[in-house]
């Protein structure tokens, strides 16, 4: 399992460095252009995403509304308030696109396969890591956006939220509602090559990762951004996943939820995906030399919380086995 995720995570450090040695690779207005290439793969990532998302599946947890809770407030409120609560604090326009950045990374969605993997592995409870997984990739199309409004309305940076939307839609909702339509006819189809199609996932967002660096390398963004305030970022980042887990396992005990509820919660509600933050980072931010620094800490984020989880897991899973 780690040797697979650390590939994953190898391949994105690959993307920046080939971003900052060559980026100009790819860059087109045809067809074949990465821009191009990358938009279509958004629509079938989550055209695929709904196809392997199974009503039946996602309804055997549905009844655990105390668990539900708790990992969505987890997800959509709690992290997006522990960083506004450093907003204040935030004075240069450096620390400010750095803040924007860490709030993005805030207001997205859990991870579904790799969460219900973890979950799966620690023995938890995995009906309820299934619907919490599903449900919060669904929510976060409308949430994270509407979380983003709230301050880019009021940045330096121009956003269109009506075409914003229509272009969520377009590209994210209306193909995850077309997979799920199908999913009674194909979706047995797509959990059979479930491995393919996350390769598949897995490449896009390795272009999308490219195509984004190579353009804030090309404006000189990065050089705006100092060393020290980059390493703050990332102490932040490994602060505040140690709040959220924290926070959710006294959560847990005070709501005196069994065992199984308890892993499901701290191991969905403590993630971010990198997926809906690779996709929507692409949406929101379209031709903006920032695109890179905003993907920064969700894949520093995501790189993290795989590597601590994966741990915790397999422990978990092996106190049952003893």
């Amino acid at each position: 399992m780690l040797k697979k995720l650390d590939g994953f995570i190898l391949g994105l450090i690959g993307m920046i460095i080939l971003a900052k040695i060559y980026p100009e690779i790819g860059k087109s207005d045809q067809w074949y252009g990465l821009d191009t290439l990358s938009s279509l793969g958004i629509s079938l990532i989550f055209f695929f995403y709904g196809l392997k998302l199974s009503p039946k599946e996602m309804m055997k947890g549905v009844t655990n509304y105390r668990l539900h809770l708790v990992i969505q407030l987890s997800t959509f409120l709690l992290f997006p308030l522990i960083i506004i609560l450093f907003k204040p604090l935030i004075q240069s326009e450096e620390g400010k696109l750095l803040w924007m950045a860490m709030f993005f990374m805030a207001a997205l969605p859990s991870t579904v396969s790799s969460s219900v993997v973890m979950v799966v592995l620690a023995k938890g409870n995995t009906p309820g890591a299934i619907f919490n997984a599903s449900i919060s990739g669904l929510l976060g199309i409308i949430i994270t956006p509407l979380w983003m409004s709230l301050f880019l309305q009021n940045s330096n940076f121009a956003i269109d939220f009506s075409d914003t939307f229509t272009s969520l839609l377009a590209k994210i909702l209306a193909p995850v509602i077309l997979g799920l339509m199908l999913n009674k006819y194909w979706g047995t189809f797509a959990k059979k090559h479930s491995k393919k199609l996350s390769l598949f996932d897995k490449s896009i967002i390795l272009c999308i990762v490219y195509n984004s660096f190579s353009n804030s390398f090309s404006s000189g963004i990065f050089s705006t951004i100092s060393i020290a305030h980059l390493l703050t970022v990332a102490l932040s980042i490994f602060a505040i996943f140690a709040i959220i887990y924290v926070s959710i396992k006294k959560t847990c005990a005070l709501l005196e939820f069994n065992r199984e509820d308890e892993i499901t919660a701290v191991f969905c509600g403590s993630k971010k995906s990198l997926v809906h933050g690779s996709v929507m980072a692409k949406v929101l931010f379209t031709n903006s030399a920032s695109l890179g620094i905003f993907l920064l800490p969700t894949m520093v984020y995501h790189a993290m919380q795989l590597i601590i989880i994966s741990f915790i897991a397999q422990k978990k899973g092996k106190e049952i086995v003893g």
